[in-house]
């Protein structure tokens, strides 16, 4: 995996560029000017990330991700990852056939979903799921592999399924590791 250079993601235009971000040179980048990218961000190769995206530290989006931020937003918090090829979309449009769909089609004869989604810090959300507009994950939940995650998530669940469901609670003994870390960090 090769990432872009320090001189080229200063050229795209990003919004806020923290330190050390890691950005595949295969990875698909719209609207920066739009994003905000905390330190140690890294994106990896075949991801289309568009719209107004922020992450915060440590935040990882593995191959073959798309994160459509859309107008509304996605907001990634500290130590939050998304596994391979995992979809997040802040709008939608409407499938129920009351309206038309697609970008091809005026607004005026389509109604989307625009809602912002956020993930919480120690959020990972696993391969191939799916997160819809409006859900929040709180801090230290997990998504199961190909869930379809339609509600939002209480602090430290483990959700899955299709639509994904709370299935128990998540460990929360990853803080003394963050701790730990940004301990060592400040030395």
């Amino acid at each position: 995996m090769a990432y872009l250079t320090q001189a080229q993601l200063d050229t795209m235009g990003f919004a806020s560029l923290g330190h050390d971000v890691k950005i595949s040179d295969k990875a698909s980048i719209y609207n920066a000017e739009q994003m905000t990218l905390g330190d140690h961000t890294r994106i990896d190769d075949f991801c289309v990330v568009s719209g107004c995206v922020t992450t915060g530290r440590n935040v990882h989006i593995a191959p073959l991700c798309l994160v459509a931020g859309g107008t509304p937003g996605i907001e990634f918090s500290d130590f939050s990852g998304l596994a391979y090829g995992v979809k997040i979309f802040a709008q939608s449009d409407d499938y129920s056939g009351a309206t038309m769909t697609n970008p091809t089609v005026p607004a005026a004869f389509k109604s989307e979903t625009k809602a912002r989604v956020c993930l919480g810090r120690h959020v990972i959300v696993g391969a191939n799921a799916v997160v819809a507009p409006g859900v929040s994950l709180a801090d230290g939940t997990a998504v199961g592999a190909g869930s379809v995650v339609l509600a939002s998530s209480a602090p430290w669940s483990i959700m899955a399924g299709v639509p994904a469901k709370h299935i128990k609670t998540r460990s929360s003994d990853l803080l003394a590791l963050e701790d730990e870390l940004l301990q060592a960090e400040s030395h």
